[in-house]
């Protein structure tokens, strides 16, 4: 119980805190090279997860970071648990903005934040807006920002990777993006597994390699998403096996 409290704790708690760089970050030009303004908005993100993560006590490993190429990419993870967002901002070297409930946009400080890492917001009791989902994704990754997506839709809550949904495919080629690929394994048991009470836990983390943009424009959507799921599975998988 203890080390859920201090946990969220942090989460919320660090979060006036960042209130000053915040200021500094929103007169940054969005006329700046993405790939500049990106990595300066990151390094607040980073402290917050990587303390988030420190004060569950977990371990992370990360392999494959050599296959992050530079430029906007379209990275696709499976999803296990809450704290897969966390685990990936700290310890993935490349910016990224993500996909959140459009309840989020409600928490002061939190969501200017999440603005000014390119997320985009999703409200799931409007059918369109999925669609907008689609084409807002499309135009961050043009402008030259990375985007996460998890193509299950859903936690699996540690019970293995579910089908993927096809939306990532038609961003990735709308954008004309490559898609990066990673496995995640073990973020379900840091609260998931426990009745929602934090545990440190073993996580890892793979890295991939590309699907390059060639490859994803020369794949028909419903090839492009199997093939993804496959990869992803078989290394979760593997790291199953290991432990």
């Amino acid at each position: 119980m203890l080390k859920t409290i201090r946990t969220f704790s942090y989460l919320f708690g660090y979060l006036p805190f960042t209130i000053r760089r915040l200021i500094k970050v929103k007169k940054l030009s969005r006329q700046l090279d993405p790939d500049v303004r990106d990595l300066y908005v990151d390094e607040t993100p980073k402290v917050w997860a990587r303390g988030i993560m420190k004060r569950t006590k977990s371990t992370i490993s990360i392999t494959g970071t050599e296959h992050l190429p530079a430029g906007p990419v379209l990275l696709i993870s499976n999803h296990e648990g809450n704290f897969d967002i966390p685990v990936l901002i700290s310890t993935i070297p490349k910016p990224f903005g993500f996909i959140s409930k459009v309840e989020v946009k409600k928490l002061p400080i939190i969501n200017d934040w999440m603005d000014e890492m390119n997320c985009v917001f999703i409200d799931r009791s409007d059918r369109r807006s999925a669609m907008n989902v689609l084409k807002d994704s499309v135009e961050k990754l043009r402008e030259g920002h990375s985007i996460i997506i998890f193509p299950e839709g859903t936690r699996s809550k540690g019970a293995g990777v579910q089908a993927f949904k096809s939306g990532f495919a038609k961003i990735a080629q709308d954008a004309g993006v490559p898609v990066i690929p990673i496995a995640l394994y073990g973020t379900s048991a840091i609260m998931e597994k426990n009745n929602n009470k934090i545990r440190p836990a073993q996580v890892q983390v793979e890295v991939l390699p590309a699907i390059d943009a060639e490859t994803v424009q020369g794949m028909d959507r419903k090839q492009l998403v199997d093939h993804a799921e496959t990869l992803i599975r078989q290394a979760v998988e593997a790291m199953q096996a290991n432990l």
